[in-house]
């Protein structure tokens, strides 16, 4: 996690202040290993300020982002959830189940690997991976081959 220190120079070195809906936040984010979206950070945020509105955790959440102390996250192609994690957290994606919905977090060095063949091939250089995988997870695969089996 940032320290509260850290977190305050970051913050006043871009003209804001650690504002207590900002700390509460980044430490909800921090402290979880759950795959929030706004309206769960604002959920759990609620329990704790009672006082915070929504305007305030979106507001919240894109000066994080613009100050890359959180990532938004897609697990689904359609892009329709946004979901957010700190950046201190290791590298890895996701698997979301498409069956129960289950998101699986996945650490393979071979998004790296495709990363630096593709910088070796173009030159390119990346600052970002999104990488969204879907299928069934192991349960949900037996189901959905027995129910093939069946028809």
């Amino acid at each position: 996690m940032v320290s509260k220190k850290s977190l305050a120079a970051q913050l006043r070195a871009s003209g804001r202040r650690l504002t207590p809906q900002r700390r509460l936040i980044l430490s909800i984010l921090d402290t979880t290993d759950d795959h929030l979206d706004a309206d769960e950070v604002f959920a759990r945020a609620r329990q704790i300020d009672s006082r915070l509105n929504l305007a305030t955790v979106y507001r919240t959440l894109g000066v994080l982002k613009e100050m890359d102390l959180v990532e938004q996250r897609y697990f689904a192609r359609d892009h329709k959830r946004e979901y957010y994690e700190t950046v201190d957290k290791r590298e890895h994606y996701h698997f979301t189940c498409l069956g129960c919905c289950e998101i699986i977090e996945v650490e393979t060095p071979r998004i790296r690997q495709a990363q630096e063949e593709i910088t070796t091939l173009t030159g390119a250089q990346f600052t970002h991976a999104c990488v969204c995988f879907e299928g069934y997870c192991a349960d949900c695969a037996l189901i959905e081959n027995a129910s093939r089996e069946e028809t």
